[in-house]
């Protein structure tokens, strides 16, 4: 098991916000990764946890063959760009935006008079040249949510069903999780977890953790029992 904690990071940013960067992948920045940052797990390559100043922005930036999947963990932020113009993202939604060979621009505005929390990943996508699109969901209050990643023709492991389109197909895959205090979660491949909310006791064959917002844990058969409300970001690949 190994553990990154938020904490530990110096906090960076640009534009109109500050972030923490937990995953660079050397893949993307090569020798400009990030100091003590993770690396991904399958195509999965970057992971900020970022927050906007009251009216700040990203200002319009392209991107090209790449996924980008955003997580509001407070406030809102007004979405602009090539794909979905004017769709607003509150606490709770998550939006994956899907460059392709198309390309796409967005920037990404703070409305409010006060800070926002935003999670942003990254993935590669498995195959080029395909279409930009755009996906938008709203968590539910409890259980897994599957945000990306999966085939294309359903997968029963977190409720998937034949023909399901509901995801970017990947075999990266990226899982919302959410439990009450005494409810329990594992996995048997290798994750990436990032607890964005609350508390929780990760075990693996080796070691315990107790972790709370801000950690990034890296671990294999994993079983994760909540300690307060927790949310946690699983990324897994298979």
């Amino acid at each position: 098991m190994q553990v990154l904690s938020k904490k530990s990071l110096p906090l960076g940013g640009f534009a109109g916000l500050t972030e923490h960067r937990l995953v660079t992948d050397r893949r993307v920045f090569g020798t400009r990764k990030a100091p003590n940052t993770f690396d991904g797990i399958g195509n999965f390559v970057y992971l900020a946890d970022a927050q906007f100043n009251p009216h700040g922005e990203t200002h319009m930036h392209p991107h090209k063959e790449l996924d980008v999947i955003s997580i509001m963990m407070s406030g809102r932020v007004s979405h602009e760009g090539s794909l979905e113009h004017g769709q607003s993202l509150n606490a709770g939604e998550v939006q994956v935006q899907r460059a392709g060979g198309e390309g796409f621009s967005h920037n990404e505005k703070n409305p409010d008079n006060t800070k926002n929390r935003m999670l942003q990943l990254w993935v590669l996508p498995e195959v080029a040249g395909q279409p930009a699109g755009y996906k938008h969901y709203t968590l539910p209050e409890s259980g897994v949510t599957r945000i990306y990643g999966g085939k294309e023709n359903g997968s029963k492991k977190h409720g998937g069903s034949p023909g399901q389109k509901q995801t970017f197909a990947s075999k990266t895959t990226i899982d919302i999780v959410r439990l009450a205090p005494g409810e329990s979660i594992n996995f048997s491949e290798e994750i990436l977890a990032y607890v964005s909310k609350g508390t929780a006791e990760f075990s693996d064959e080796n070691n315990s953790f107790n972790a709370e917002d801000g950690d990034l844990i890296r671990s294999f058969k994993t079983d994760i029992i909540a300690t307060s409300e927790v949310e946690i970001v699983v990324v897994s690949h298979g």
